[in-house]
């Protein structure tokens, strides 16, 4: 249905995500997947969503000179958020355990940002969704990081693995922007652009 409006459109997702990838295909949308390699850094003046606001407008300037007049480019960010400071992807299983157990009996909101650039505007929009923990075991969290190895996720989990069906005991708002991406958000976005004359 999207997928018809937006004929006139050439999307470009610049993801190296299967998850995001994923929603793409489950949207029927036609895309093309189109990487390039940003330093993901961030003035530390900012916080909270602006954040991954920052991160996801960074991740688009590689691609300006060269879209066309046709081309919608989507980049993506997610941050964990909790506890007055950003949480990112873990660098070893040591930061994933102490990330995981931090968050642990609390509840932390996912904040993902979404950009959508073309040769004649750029827009960026954010969803947060609040989620809770139980009390996690050491056992449990080891077991998580050594079985599923989170390492490419911000927060050291991903929803839709055994830490999220173990786990989490509560969720306010999006159960895909946890995964990754708004997806809802990321609809409407797209069936407004292809209303642009």
């Amino acid at each position: 249905m999207l997928n018809e409006k937006l004929k006139n459109h050439h999307l470009i997702l610049a993801s190296g995500s299967p998850r995001r990838q994923d929603f793409f295909k489950n949207l029927g949308l036609d895309f093309e997947i189109r990487l390039k390699p940003v330093k993901e850094e961030y003035p530390p003046r900012l916080t909270h969503f602006e954040i991954s606001n920052y991160l996801a407008q960074l991740k688009a300037l590689p691609f300006k000179n060269e879209l066309k007049p046709n081309d919608v480019l989507i980049t993506s960010d997610t941050i964990v958020w909790h506890e007055n400071k950003a949480l990112g992807k873990p660098q070893d299983k040591n930061e994933a355990f102490s990330i995981l157990k931090s968050l642990s009996n609390k509840t932390h909101e996912v904040i993902t940002s979404v950009c959508f650039t073309t040769p004649s505007f750029e827009k960026t929009l954010h969803d947060i969704t609040k989620v809770t923990f139980k009390a996690l075991s050491d056992e449990e969290i080891s077991y998580y990081i050594d079985s599923c190895k989170p390492f490419d996720k911000a927060g050291a989990y991903g929803i839709q693995e055994w830490i999220g069906q173990i786990g989490v005991t509560k969720i306010e708002g999006s159960y895909f922007n946890v995964m990754g991406l708004p997806v809802h958000l990321v609809y409407k976005t797209l069936s407004d652009i292809s209303d642009l004359k």
